[in-house]
């Protein structure tokens, strides 16, 4: 990333995450967290079965994503489900057949199954 050195530099940056926002708009953000207690817990297992499931269900405009450490590790693996003109849902304490559930029922209709973990954190929008 450049460095940023003036106002003008923070404006261009702004507009070109909005613009990669507005690009994800009709997109399923999944973000599967893979930090250590998660992959200890089955999280690379977790992620596999939703990719898989989600290809079985037809659906195709997933984006999958990994991150590290949520802070939930009583609930591994966590998964952070954001639905396009929705806020983002966590879930945990999933399995492989806990992921293909959510992926047919959450990511095809946005019927909510499973643990939803609550929200400790407030988003920033650019």
């Amino acid at each position: 990333m450049a460095k940023i050195s003036s106002v003008a530099d923070l404006m261009t940056l702004q507009a070109e995450s909005k613009a990669k926002a507005a690009a994800k708009k009709d997109k399923i953000i999944v973000n599967v967290s893979l930090a250590t207690c998660s992959i200890a817990s089955g999280g690379k297992v977790v992620m596999d079965a939703m990719k898989d499931e989600a290809a079985k269900q037809g659906i195709s405009n997933v984006e999958y994503m990994q991150s590290g450490c949520m802070t939930y590790c009583h609930s591994e693996p966590t998964v952070v489900v954001t639905l396009p003109g929705k806020d983002p849902v966590c879930f945990g304490k999933l399995d492989e057949t806990g992921a293909r559930e959510l992926v047919q029922k959450y990511l095809k209709s946005g019927e909510v199954t499973g643990t939803v973990v609550p929200v400790n954190y407030n988003r920033v929008e650019l």
